[in-house]
């Protein structure tokens, strides 16, 4: 989707009192929300067994 629309689309779905504030924070969720879904079709994620297993060995047994 066009940047434009997709800021079209949020200040039509935002109530008419919203702050730049309020306007800015949505944009970033949405730009960051979109830049991991092409992160995962890319399959430049970290599979979720793999970083159970690092938080693992870091927090609860106490490895480097």
């Amino acid at each position: 989707m066009e940047a434009k629309q997709t800021v079209r689309e949020l200040l039509d779905k935002l109530p008419d009192d919203c702050t730049l504030d309020d306007v800015l924070y949505h944009l970033y969720v949405i730009h960051r929300v979109s830049s991991g879904l092409e992160d995962a079709e890319a399959r430049r994620t970290v599979p979720h067994e793999e970083v159970e297993e690092e938080l693992r060995r870091r927090w609860l047994l106490g490895a480097e």
